[in-house]
């Protein structure tokens, strides 16, 4: 005798079991016909358990309420007056329609149907319609998302009470549940107000908090004085944004002018993880606080985050990412290198399940949710990069896998949750800086792939013939990947990274020979350091350039050019050696000589980008476009003093890189928040800001 409609195969996939013939037993379903496995039907329901605790408690509340209002002459059947809503967490039949083992959520689901209607926004950040993520249900509108620990029979129970909601458009979600039920999940219980959550009750000294005891909606004053987070949310507009544009600029301050971050906590946690990667990138005279308290201030807004955000993972929305991207550049910033590779991971992993890399997952998304996911996830494409390139690590976001589009060049006041307007003639958007380098980042993985593939097994013979010719491609795109960037993002040298080498890699940059001398010496140090010291220390300096985005962008873009450029040269000449010992000895030597001419045109591009930029602009990058320079200079110099007759010219040039170096690296110190640390001792750091 058959126990279930549903074969156990199917029972164990949770999907339908369908038949060709419905009335014959024997036959096998489609899906065990399809998979060539026994279609079977042993399964048998488990004896019904005693209810948990708190199922006993909510009962035990229902019949005393029941009781009390019989003694009171109220209707005996317990049922609610007129125009009183039923709980969301009972069924019709009086019974709770999910059992929730974890005790922090009693308070917030005990008091859901007494709370005052909400009349918070939709949010930007959220997943509001993920096909990939079906956690919507229509029917009561205000149900709690179904969770992994609900019981057989509750599960089969609620399931007869609701009908998924496949997830469509922004819009239609928005209009199928009131507002105060926008997220079905039961932590996001965004209509609690302050006051009811702060009656929580504090645990005992000593004891461990629940993960609810921070969930919680937060005042910004709670940290600072709301004058001051909104300080640091301006520098990092002015500042941060232009390189790392994971926020959409309008709908975040409104959010902010509205006070969203007292009704929902995940917001903010994103304000908090935005004050604190803020703080550690910005020079520390742009804030009117001590190098200790800035240092203070950011570790207290990123530790509230945290709280707050690790309580909040299922199910996972995009302004987790976000999140995570932001704690990421926090900890690099300060040096925790081992905590800020592990935050790249959650930022990776969440945006991988919410298929942020597969164009398809984008499709009825609001425009804003659409641009804001885009962004972020070209952000954790380059840092992917950077990481893998400067550690050695195996890449995590790899190209292949990635169907994703590139962010539209539109700016923010331009995007709206109905459309987006287009972009005004002549006006160039912040955005195309990050799809640039994104670029040259797509370019990088695509030489990664190759290097890793011949480490497993090197080529040799006409093998390693071909992949040379590969390279000569590679390094051709390479060289022309910023020609037609807009003209604010273009350099203004005319000798530097665009056309200063033949494209083809045969010959050494036509300026390597004729590097200018103010370049090097003691009087171009002391008023380098002299700029910079003033940047950072003086309040009433100028900063024309630092605000300037596309004057920071530019020393982003084409020092990582050159980044990526050297990594060629570097593979061009381990497949060199791949050759030496083949009879064509003049054809290894022709490309013994490029190689070396091709380092030296590195170098001297490197160091006209460098001095083609203000220098007010290069420290706005920070410490992570210091970690590009020092990765390509180093392994320069290494080459020069290794090599037997190495010319006049490289030596003098790799000696200005290393000069120029000594400017970045005072640079880099001055972003420290701790005095007492070596600027050079940040162990395996990688740079992840803008990568």
């Amino acid at each position: 005798m058959r126990q279930s409609q549903s074969c156990d195969a199917c029972r164990a996939r949770k999907v339908r079991c369908a038949r060709e013939n419905q009335d014959d037993p024997q036959t096998s379903c489609k899906h065990c016909i399809a998979l060539g496995i026994p279609c079977t039907y042993d399964y048998q329901p488990k004896k019904r358990g005693p209810p948990n605790l708190y199922l006993r408690r909510l009962q035990e509340a229902a019949a005393a309420a029941a009781a009390a209002q019989q003694e009171n002459g109220g209707d005996p059947s317990g049922s609610p007056p007129p125009g009183q809503a039923v709980s969301p967490s009972m069924s019709s039949s009086g019974m709770p329609s999910q059992s929730v083992t974890s005790p922090y959520l009693e308070s917030t689901i005990s008091t859901m149907s007494s709370l005052p209607a909400s009349t918070i926004p939709p949010s930007r950040y959220p997943i509001a319609a993920d096909s990939h993520h079906h956690s919507y249900y229509s029917g009561l509108p205000n149900m709690p998302h179904m969770s992994r620990r609900v019981s057989d029979t509750a599960a089969t129970t609620a399931a007869t009470q609701v009908q998924r909601h496949s997830a469509g458009s922004f819009d239609s979600v928005s209009t199928m549940r009131s507002p105060d039920a926008f997220s079905t999940y039961p932590l996001y219980n965004w209509s609690s107000t302050y006051k009811q959550q702060q009656s929580l009750p504090v645990p005992p000294p000593g004891a461990l908090p629940p993960l609810s005891y921070y969930y919680r909606p937060h005042r910004l004053e709670d940290v600072a004085p709301r004058d001051t987070i909104m300080l640091i949310i301006n520098l990092f507009f002015d500042f941060v944004y232009p390189l790392t544009p994971c926020v959409h600029k309008p709908s975040f301050l409104a959010d902010l002018h509205a006070r969203r971050e007292e009704r929902d906590p995940l917001f903010f946690a994103l304000v908090m993880s935005t004050c604190a990667s803020t703080l550690v990138q910005v020079p520390r005279s742009y804030l009117p606080m001590e190098r200790p308290a800035v240092r203070k201030m950011a570790q207290t807004c990123h530790e509230a985050s945290r709280h707050i955000s690790v309580a909040s993972y299922d199910p996972p929305q995009s302004i987790h990412v976000v999140i995570r991207y932001f704690d990421t550049v926090y900890h690099f910033c300060e040096g925790h290198d081992a905590t800020s590779h592990a935050s790249f991971g959650e930022a990776a992993h969440i945006a991988v399940t919410l298929h942020m890399h597969e164009e398809s997952s984008y499709e009825g998304l609001d425009p804003i949710e659409c641009e804001v996911r885009r962004r972020t996830f070209w952000l954790l494409f380059g840092a992917d990069k950077s990481m893998s390139i400067l550690l050695g690590r195996p890449i995590c976001l790899r190209d292949e896998d990635c169907t994703l589009h590139f962010p539209k060049e539109v700016d923010d006041e331009f995007i709206t949750p109905n459309g987006i307007l287009p972009q005004p003639p002549g006006k160039t958007a912040i955005v195309s800086g990050l799809n640039y380098i994104s670029r040259i980042f797509a370019l990088l993985g695509e030489i990664q792939v190759r290097i890793r593939v011949d480490k497993r097994s090197p080529p040799t013979g006409h093998f390693a013939t071909a992949r040379l010719e590969e390279v000569r491609s590679l390094h051709a795109r390479i060289m022309s990947a910023l020609i037609h960037a807009p003209q604010p993002l273009r350099l203004k040298s005319s000798g530097a990274s665009s056309g200063s080498s033949n494209g083809t890699g045969t010959g050494a940059s036509s300026t390597s020979a004729h590097l200018p001398p103010e370049y090097g010496g003691a009087g171009f140090r002391q008023a380098t350091f002299a700029e910079v010291k003033d940047f950072f220390d003086n309040p009433n300096a100028s900063r024309a350039n630092a605000s300037n985005a596309f004057l920071v962008m530019q020393a982003n873009l084409y020092v990582t050019q050159q980044l990526v450029r050297f990594v060629i040269e570097q593979y061009r000449d381990e497949l060199v050696a791949q050759l030496r010992g083949s009879n064509d000895a003049q054809t290894v030597q022709e490309h013994e000589m490029a190689v070396a001419e091709g380092r030296e045109a590195v170098a001297s591009d490197l160091l006209n980008i460098l001095h083609s930029i203000p220098i007010q602009s290069i420290a706005t990058n920070g410490p992570s476009l210091v970690h590009k320079v020092r990765f390509v200079a180093s392994t320069l110099l290494d080459a020069v003093r290794k090599a037997e007759t190495a010319p006049a010219s490289a030596a003098r040039a790799h000696a200005y890189l290393w000069d120029f170096l000594s400017i970045l690296s005072e640079i880099e110190r001055n972003y420290l928040l701790d005095d007492d640390r070596d600027a050079g001792s940040s162990g395996d750091g990688v740079p992840m800001l803008s990568s």
